[in-house]
């Protein structure tokens, strides 16, 4: 490792430490030296000079908090001497300006996707079967029981097949072997398929759609439709019970409003309709079989990279996150902006502290007073039922060394890269214009990458520094490590590992270049994601109370 710790941004007064340093270790930067006063662990940092009360933190050129007390030179800080402190934000300050990165290696590039008629242009090709309320969840899983196996979409019955094992040893009185009856992990290959064109059948189920607020019912509605008119659908079965407040006309409406001129097959059944449960399964089995045989049909053909939709997210972020795999993937962003191409950022509560930063890149004030005032509700609501955006750090961040919500929201921001900010949506807005869209979503997973495929995203970038197994039902997630550990501990749901920006090996440009080389091959379907392959299919709707 060529450092051991790094100086992230000129006008910082903290350090992150690169790897385990000990107490007394000289620390020398830009000529001028100091002992460090205590242990400092791999991806925790510590002050360059003496911090009195109340003092300001700084990190990434912004403000991340404020010290509790007084910390030496040199010294640790974490949850015990600092707390959270972000800078007030309001109106566009500076004019911006952006120098876009050269793509020109990419510019006559293309990836394989599936063209639909509104000139959209999917990654994958998904039927959904999905619920207007959780009434019809049951009647969704049998749909799922009796159609997986027999088309060759379902999961490896491998734990299966080991629980039977199990039972064997303990039946056969050999419970010492128990213990070192081992698994043999497989993924489905997809040589069974029935229909080769068609990606997978996916079965959204969710706990909504009735005995909630009516605006969580029509939100509801908005991102179902968002899902049916993404491009990485080809179509859908939609159950309904009938008397819910998520009503198929809300729905309708709300597809008319993404495309007037929609297209798509729809197959809408009601329950309290059709009758009995054995008319309503055969009739929902019966009308998608004979619609899967027509969108079998549909072939991947070439398609240009502004056609990308990208997704970016984070999960389980470290100390690392914010300078390696953050900010490699906003550099993907920024090449897919200059290629005319379409980028996502989410998680509203951890832009917390870097608001002024994406107001300024915002390219016109009616798109940065939607920023402002979209940010402004969410942090009053939460502050209403007595919480707030400087609780945001989970245990786990902040073993990892995110101590603050400003923080992490610092790295976070940096996933965004350095592109201007074309619009800002809220949460179930479809995307309209290309660049960097900023959409209001919470900071838990599962629920900003289920509202970025609502809003039209046709892949994703999912960061992480601890290990996170998120997925979604339609659009691919790649996963990425800000560090090497984790990408050797858990290979099974890592793509790419970012770890040698850490030990410089490589630049945040080479592996950002090497980051949209990957997203090209998976959304040609020549290569599949991790969390494809596990099965990932993570899809919880926000209800639009608190969720941070």
């Amino acid at each position: 490792m060529a450092n051991k710790f790094l100086k992230i941004h000129p006008t910082d007064n903290v350090f992150v430490a690169l790897t385990d340093l000990k107490a007394g270790e000289n620390i020398v930067n830009n000529g001028s030296s100091f002992v460090l006063n205590d242990d400092i662990p791999s991806k925790h940092k510590f002050v360059e000079y003496d911090l009195n009360p109340d003092d300001e933190v700084v990190m990434y050129g912004v403000l991340v908090g404020k010290a509790l007390s007084h910390i030496p030179k040199g010294g640790a800080i974490g949850t015990h001497n600092v707390k959270h402190k972000s800078s007030s934000f309001a109106k566009r300050t500076e004019p911006f300006s952006w120098n876009a990165p050269d793509v020109s290696k990419w510019k006559d590039k293309t990836f394989l996707g599936f063209h639909r008629e509104d000139g959209q242009v999917g990654t994958a090709n998904y039927w959904l079967v999905v619920p207007m309320v959780f009434c019809e969840n049951r009647n969704v899983n049998i749909i799922r029981q009796a159609f997986e196996e027999e088309l060759g979409y379902a999961k490896p019955e491998a734990y299966k097949n080991y629980v039977h094992e199990l039972v064997e040893l303990y039946k056969s009185g050999k419970t010492d072997s128990l213990t070192s009856a081992s698994l043999t992990p497989h993924h489905t290959n997809g040589h069974n398929k029935v229909f080769k064109n068609i990606d997978g059948i996916k079965f959204l189920t969710h706990e909504g759609g009735c005995g909630g607020t009516r605006q969580d019912a029509e939100a509801l509605c908005a991102l179902l439709a968002g899902y049916i008119h993404n491009p990485n659908v080809a179509g859908a079965t939609v159950l309904s019970l009938g008397c819910q407040n998520a009503q198929v006309d809300i729905l309708k409406d709300k597809l008319n409003k993404l495309n007037a001129n929609f297209s798509k097959p729809l197959i809408i059944l009601e329950q309290q309709k059709e009758g009995t449960e054995q008319e309503l399964l055969t009739q929902a089995i019966r009308q998608t079989f004979a619609a899967l045989i027509e969108v079998n049909k549909i072939e991947r053909k070439p398609a240009p990279l502004s056609k990308l939709v990208v997704g970016l997210e984070c999960g389980g972020s470290d100390g690392f996150s914010g300078i390696s795999a953050n900010p490699a993937i906003g550099h993907v962003s920024d090449l897919i902006a200059a290629l005319g191409g379409t980028s996502i950022l989410s998680e509203f509560p951890e832009l917390c502290g870097v608001e002024q930063e994406l107001i300024n890149r915002c390219v016109n004030d009616d798109v940065a007073n939607r920023f402002v005032q979209l940010m402004r509700a969410y942090a009053k609501a939460a502050e209403a039922v007595g919480s707030g955006f400087d609780m945001n750090p989970s245990p786990g961040n902040i073993k990892d060394g995110l101590i603050t919500d400003a923080m992490k929201s610092a790295g976070a921001a940096k996933k965004g890269g350095t592109s201007p900010v074309s619009d800002v949506l809220d949460y179930t807005e479809y995307i309209k214009r290309p660049g960097l869209n900023l959409l209001c979503t919470p900071g838990n997973d599962v629920e900003s990458t289920t509202a970025m495929a609502g809003s039209g995203v046709n892949m994703m970038l999912f960061t992480t520094g601890l290990g996170t197994p998120t997925g979604n039902p339609i659009a691919p997630v790649i996963k990425l490590s800000s560090n090497t550990k984790l990408a050797q501990k858990m290979p099974d749901i890592i793509d790419i590992d970012c770890g040698p920006i850490i030990t410089g090996e490589k630049t945040i440009e080479q592996l950002g270049e090497e980051i949209l080389d990957f997203i090209i091959e998976v959304a040609s379907g020549h290569k599949q994601a991790k969390a494809t392959m596990l099965h990932q299919d993570d899809f919880i709707p926000w209800k639009r109370g608190v969720s941070l």
